[in-house]
């Protein structure tokens, strides 16, 4: 702008004499127009860059609440997993606590029965009494597991191995076979543990117990040090019981390998 004016002022010194007023008026109509112009564009320059400026704050802040939402829903997400787990774990206790339970009312209602239906036999004097044929599944169950509890692995074994012979049909069957794996666990004989959980899987493929017995192997070949066998086992469970709770329990068991 300074030099249009030096430049206009050189003119009229140097055209004075030849230059007319309307030609003064026009030179100086031009250089108005032109200095309107220039501020018009220094003023939309000065909004363009307030815009940029603004823009980029604006994405800062953005960037910053992104990361401290994306924190949040980190330690969030850790806190739901730890308490997912937890509460898995009650769900377990209580689930165990509720099946002994249930196991000894049944046990004693066998027991019950069959001191009902047992014909009566004459003992001293003339009175009789009613004597039950032979201990039911429930009370063959109860009775092992109450050995087990004690820690005379040997004796716990033979009462559910009989339960098996007596009653293979029984719905404490797979379950007690189960415990017969715990009962080798218990002499530290793993192999045979191992081995009878996969009896489990194979026998009662269908029932609820497989699920367990197939996680209680995985971790034992895992603590052996047989980690691929182990992954493999832990992914069965995730696709043949998706539903169970030892499908949860192996989920997490695949993300520390």
């Amino acid at each position: 702008m300074r030099r249009l004016a030096l430049l206009s002022a050189a003119v009229l010194a140097l055209g004075g004499c030849v230059a007319s007023k309307r030609d003064v008026f026009l030179l100086q109509t031009q250089l108005s127009t032109m200095q309107s112009a220039a501020a018009r564009a220094d003023t939309a320059r000065s909004a363009q860059v307030a815009a940029v400026l603004n823009q980029i704050v604006q994405s800062n802040d953005s960037v910053r609440a992104v990361s401290a939402r994306l924190a949040k829903l980190q330690s969030t997400v850790a806190t739901d997993h730890y308490e997912m787990g937890r509460q898995i774990l009650q769900i377990q206790e209580l689930s165990g606590q509720s099946q002994r339970r249930l196991q000894e009312l049944r046990a004693s209602l066998e027991e019950r029965s069959q001191m009902a239906a047992a014909p009566p036999v004459p003992v001293q004097g003339d009175t009789t009494r009613a004597v039950p044929s032979g201990p039911g599944p429930a009370q063959l169950f109860q009775s092992s597991l109450d050995q087990l509890r004690r820690g005379s692995a040997r004796v716990a074994r033979s009462g559910f191995e009989e339960l098996l012979r007596t009653y293979p049909r029984s719905e404490d069957a797979p379950e007690a076979m189960i415990y017969i794996a715990e009962t080798y666990a218990a002499e530290r004989n793993q192999v045979a543990a191992d081995s009878v959980y996969g009896l489990v899987v194979q026998r009662y493929p269908s029932s609820p117990k497989a699920a367990t017995a197939l996680y209680k192997h995985a971790i034992s070949i895992r603590a052996a040090g047989r980690t691929a066998q182990a992954r493999a086992a832990f992914e069965r469970i995730v696709r043949e019981y998706p539903r169970s709770d030892e499908a949860s329990l192996a989920r997490e068991q695949l993300k520390t390998f």
